[in-house]
């Protein structure tokens, strides 16, 4: 590698909010970080699934609703 040009590769230490401290080389040199693998919803399987199907019920339900609402004055003035 040629010398001055590459930034420096130090071993740093990692740590969440958690509590976990992880060891690795980077560049940046040591971290904090908010969320990690073992605290994350989706790596630890505490992840809320959405209910899509019901999403899009409760849409089609206000849409008809409003629908109905915008047609009933139309309807009592003609």
């Amino acid at each position: 590698m040629k010398e001055r040009i590459h930034p420096k590769y130090v071993e740093a230490t990692i740590s969440c909010a958690c509590g976990a401290v992880y060891k690795t080389k980077t560049t940046v040199g040591n971290m904090s970080v908010e969320i990690c693998s073992n605290c994350h919803p989706y790596f630890t399987g505490k992840q809320k699934l959405i209910d899509t199907a019901g999403r899009v019920e409760k849409f089609h339900k206000k849409y008809k609703r409003i629908k109905k609402a915008e047609t009933t004055p139309a309807e009592t003035t003609a």
